[in-house]
């Protein structure tokens, strides 16, 4: 996996900062419906593992969103943070929270059997079902 050394970056209203140590450089896109509920579209992330830093930790509420992870966001302005796996606290960071996106490549598309018909993107990415991803990972 192709890492870069640290990537900072903000919620809408500068309330919770964030830096990841060693990202991955690769975004990827779920298309699940809690996701798309979420945000009204899929969740752009980098999966930032689990050396993560915020700063104004007292602005972030959790979500429990299933038996598997939570997803957090600033309750003063609502950007979305991350998903968090439970189990092992990975970190998957929404991609417009950080200030430097140039090294950024769209990679992968995940519950691509959920994307609705209304949006594609042109880029090519590999590509998983809600199946295959289950397969990968288990029962979520």
């Amino acid at each position: 996996m192709s890492k870069i050394d640290k990537k900072s970056g903000s919620c809408i209203c500068g309330s919770v900062r964030i830096t990841a140590i060693n990202p991955s450089i690769k975004v990827g896109a779920c298309h699940c419906g809690t996701c798309r509920k979420w945000g009204g579209g899929p969740f752009m992330e980098i999966d930032c593992g689990t050396d993560i830093l915020f700063e104004g930790e007292e602005y972030i509420t959790i979500f429990n969103s299933s038996i598997w992870a939570e997803r957090g966001f600033c309750k003063k302005c609502g950007s979305h943070l991350f998903y968090r796996l439970k189990e092992t606290q990975q970190h998957m960071l929404a991609v417009g929270l950080f200030d430097d996106q140039e090294e950024l490549v769209f990679d992968n598309q995940v519950f691509i059997d959920r994307k609705p018909s209304f949006y594609s993107f042109s880029n090519k990415t590999k590509n998983l079902t809600e199946k295959q991803v289950f397969e990968m990972y288990g029962p979520l």
